[in-house]
């Protein structure tokens, strides 16, 4: 235990801290318990778009694996080498009890048109054409995925740090107060007992002179 002054002015300021202490950690476990609500929502929504990313791969590689076979790799790969395009996202970010979660946003649709991929609409298939949107689509969800990831990984990384203070002022703060303000109590009681067993013998002191001087 800490160097601790036993005195009255000391036992106030530690049972004042004590105070404070479990206020901070009702405060930061009204946090923790928001933050848990809003991870387990965003979690939900993680889970569902992992779905529709799993989904949106599968049928892009089967939509690949049809127009390999029919119309060949060739095709296939000069169709892929003609398509051209960029992939914009926006960065911004929001707040969340406070915690500063970064927000990820396309900035335009990776889904496009047959006639805006960059190659010939009349020398592709259907079929090689329904690939591409299909891989496009793949690209649409994933920036939401990432979106919906990054937040769900700042939730749980401040959700740890909440619990982390949590438990210090639960389990080693607020006790080695509490530990401090007992030895303080129990020395200022000690005290008392000292000076009132001092103040008993003065008085007895006293009584004894003064019936000594009354008989003389």
């Amino acid at each position: 235990m800490e160097e601790v002054r036993p005195t009255r002015s000391e036992l106030l300021e530690r049972r004042g801290q004590i105070q404070l202490a479990v206020q901070g950690m009702d405060l930061l476990k009204q946090k923790r318990d928001a933050l848990l609500i809003e991870f387990m929502s965003v979690m939900d929504e993680t889970l569902r778009l992992s779905g529709s990313l799993q989904k949106a791969v599968s049928d892009a590689q089967y939509s690949l694996a049809v127009a390999k076979s029919v119309d060949g790799n060739v095709s296939v790969r000069s169709a892929a080498m003609a398509t051209k395009g960029e992939v914009g996202v926006d960065m911004t970010g929001t707040k969340i009890m406070g915690v500063s979660v970064p927000v990820v946003t396309k900035g335009q649709s990776p889904v496009r048109s047959s006639f805006t991929r960059g190659y010939s609409i009349t020398g592709v298939s259907s079929r090689i054409d329904e690939t591409a949107d299909r891989f496009e689509r793949i690209l649409d969800v994933i920036i939401e995925y990432a979106d919906i990831e990054t937040r769900l990984k700042r939730l749980g990384e401040e959700i740890q740090k909440t619990n982390r203070r949590v438990n210090a002022l639960e389990q080693i703060t607020v006790p080695g107060l509490k530990e401090q303000v007992t030895y303080i109590r129990q020395t200022l009681d000690e005290r008392s007992r000292e000076d009132l067993f001092r103040l008993k013998k003065v008085k007895k002191k006293i009584e004894r002179k003064k019936a000594a001087q009354a008989m003389a």
